[in-house]
């Protein structure tokens, strides 16, 4: 496997040369005991919902540490792992922190671009943090982020439309295809959007006929297994049969505005998209939104584990701060918070028990279905293996090509990504 630089080398390098990177302003200093200097931090978050959260918190780190200016940047998801790549291997223009989501962490880890945090003030009360949420912070017995928010995914579903046509959430595809028939009957809308340019959206169908994108542990790629051929036979009918609408392109936009005007009856999404929805008319009236787990295929019924940690990048200037500042950011307190006016899930034990994650329905929905979430492969590659997938997924439903050539291109890639593997 090929390494990048590692972590101390890369922060030699950069002090010996005295590179512009993280904080632009003072280094901070701990030598009086009290924090001090900039700390910058890219937040990947969702902007006019989640951003907006995030960046209070961060401000209540400020009221804490009033030598710290935490300089708050939201960069767009679809950029953000780039972005750090590129800003790192420069040296230059790199954030102190970054909200990393989970598959990057090992991949960002494997490059040389993360400080280990194992005995820093970051991991405090690790034995709180969800063993599957910790999961994903680690490499190579070290650890490298400490996680924030942790997810999976569900059927949101419209509860007025369901009882005007008089069905029950679908508890498999069967089910979904009787269940989106009955909308259109009566109704005239369409049962569900199928995001058809991310191929997240179509880990819950693979997990459901029984097949993953690899096996880690064999070094295997499964992804071209009859299993693979299979789920991609299952979207392609949704929407052959009219089950669903799909899109080649800006599916996140299209799917929630579909869900959010009613046009369409159902989405699969996560929690983090339950703020946006809720701003649409449809769901004015909060407890119209109703959310069950995803239907099941014919082998399982199984959702992917997802989430974000918070990372600190190994050239820091003021590594002090930002240590204390992730240590603020994942606390039992702010996690709460973000349950409380997000519907975030936490990944600390304890937050559960607070009262604003006991008071929102979606957290207790989701506890459940994370406990039970599908762990994606934590290996530096994990994040690479959604662009041959979803080249191929968005080819499956816009009939350019088969579910059997689907799955060998797919499969045939990851072999050429992953040396050695079968």
């Amino acid at each position: 496997m090929r390494r990048g630089i590692t972590a101390t080398a890369l922060v030699a390098a950069l002090a010996l040369a005295a590179t512009a990177c993280g904080s632009d302003d003072e280094t901070g200093s701990k030598s009086s005991g009290e924090l001090s200097g900039t700390v910058t931090w890219w937040d990947t978050s969702s902007v006019g919902s989640e951003d907006k959260v995030f960046k209070k918190l961060a401000e209540g780190f400020e009221k804490k540490h009033p030598k710290v200016d935490v300089k708050y940047v939201n960069v767009p998801f679809g950029e953000a792992q780039n972005k750090f790549k590129n800003a790192a291997q420069a040296g230059d223009g790199a954030p102190d922190v970054i909200r990393s989501e989970v598959a990057w962490t090992p991949d960002f880890a494997n490059l040389g671009y993360l400080a280990p945090l194992d005995g820093t003030a970051a991991l405090k009360n690790q034995d709180d943090f969800l063993k599957q949420a910790v999961a994903s912070t680690k490499y190579e017995d070290k650890t490298y982020a400490v996680p924030q928010v942790i997810d999976s995914m569900g059927i949101f579903y419209n509860k007025k439309m369901f009882a005007e046509a008089g069905v029950e959430a679908p508890a498999n595809l069967a089910d979904l295809k009787t269940v989106a028939k009955k909308i259109k009957d009566k109704t005239g809308k369409t049962g569900l959007y199928l995001r058809g340019d991310d191929p997240y959206y179509f880990l819950s169908f693979l997990y459901g006929e029984g097949g993953d994108m690899v096996d880690a542990g064999s070094k295997s790629v499964t992804i071209d297994k009859p299993e693979g051929v299979k789920a991609f036979k299952a979207v392609k009918a949704l929407v052959d049969d009219g089950t669903a609408k799909t899109d080649a392109s800006d599916g996140w936009e299209n799917m929630m505005q579909a869900f959010k005007n009613g046009d369409v009856a159902m989405m699969i999404n996560g929690p983090w998209a339950v703020a946006d929805t809720l701003t649409g008319k449809e769901f004015t009236d909060k407890g119209n939104l109703g959310v069950a787990p995803v239907p099941a295929g014919s082998a399982a019924q199984g959702a992917p584990q997802g989430g974000h940690n918070l990372a600190v990048y190994a050239g820091s200037k003021n590594l002090d701060a930002s240590y204390a500042f992730v240590e603020y950011m994942t606390s039992v307190d702010s996690q709460a918070t973000a349950a409380g006016e997000l519907n975030l899930l936490p990944t600390r034990t304890s937050a559960y028990a607070k009262k604003e994650a006991v008071d929102s329905e979606i957290v207790g929905f989701f506890k459940p279905v994370v406990e039970t979430a599908v762990e994606r492969p934590w290996i530096p590659e994990g994040g690479s293996l959604f662009e041959p997938l979803r080249i191929e997924y968005t080819k499956v439903l816009t009939g350019q090509t088969t579910p059997e050539k689907a799955a060998k291109a797919t499969g045939d890639s990851y072999r050429k990504l992953l040396e050695g593997w079968k």
